[in-house]
């Protein structure tokens, strides 16, 4: 191999023929959902029919949350200037930050700290009890738990139950609900967000902390596609926008149609 040559092992391509880990794209295409490709991409095997499920309810949860949320501020304001779509999402992609959509991988690091714990030999339960303790005294909040709105997440519900169903809810899922416990043995009880959710589930998966937001991003960049179409069609440009003046006039509450 010469001195500038270098390898990659996630695509091979040549002419007329695409392969991902080795799999002709063309037939993953249609056989596969969207959650099992980005698992096979980045891991370089399938997860499972199950596992995959897990992968789709990542990438469900993270999908949207409304105008307020600072990443879509950041692609309205883009999108009222007359910015190009790539612009837009750039904005959405460069808000996301340690106190928002940021902070999967910071706790996905509070539960390596964890299962380290457990690992030497201390129970879950008192495991999560020194983190909770650890972070209160450094006066640093707890990543992955905690909402400005939410007082219990049901997205993170959904998501461990998911986990929980496909088998690969493992130590992180377990040190994230006893952490949840913790806090409301202190009293100063605060859920399991689904950062936090996210986070305990990617690694009972294997997948590495530095890898971590980019699921938000990935997620979050449909629902920011759906607010750069909105600001274009719906408001004039150059606005100034107070996203508390938004009110909702979409479809009323309704029930998911039968498959």
């Amino acid at each position: 191999m010469a001195d500038n040559q270098w390898a990659s092992a996630v695509t091979s391509i040549a002419p007329n023929e695409i392969r991902v880990r080795g799999y002709r794209l063309d037939e993953l295409m249609g056989r596969v959902s969207f959650g099992e490709a980005v698992y096979l991409v980045l891991r370089g095997e399938f997860p499972g029919a199950a596992g995959g499920r897990v992968m789709e309810g990542i990438l469900v949860a993270s999908i949207d949350h409304g105008v307020t949320p600072p990443s879509t501020l950041s692609v309205r304001n883009a999108a009222t200037t007359g910015a190009p779509l790539n612009a837009c999402i750039a904005a959405g992609a460069l808000a996301v930050n340690r106190h928002h959509g940021g902070a999967v991988e910071d706790c996905m690091r509070l539960l390596a700290r964890g299962r380290s714990r457990v690992e030497g030999g201390e129970s879950v339960e008192a495991a999560a009890k020194a983190l909770v303790a650890e972070e209160k005294a450094a006066g640093r909040r707890l990543p992955g738990f905690g909402h400005r709105v939410h007082s219990d997440d049901p997205r993170s519900h959904r998501l461990l139950a998911l986990a929980k169903e496909a088998g690969v809810a493992g130590a992180h899922v377990a040190i994230a609900e006893a952490v949840v416990a913790a806090l409301a043995a202190s009293g100063k009880p605060l859920p399991l967000n689904v950062d936090g959710a996210i986070a305990a589930v990617l690694a009972d998966l294997g997948f590495v902390p530095e890898l971590a937001n980019g699921f938000f991003i990935l997620a979050r960049t449909a629902g920011w596609m759906a607010h750069v179409a909105e600001e274009l069609t719906r408001e004039k440009p150059m606005r100034r926008i107070d996203q508390q003046a938004c009110a909702y006039d979409g479809p009323a509450p309704r029930g998911l149609p039968t498959r």
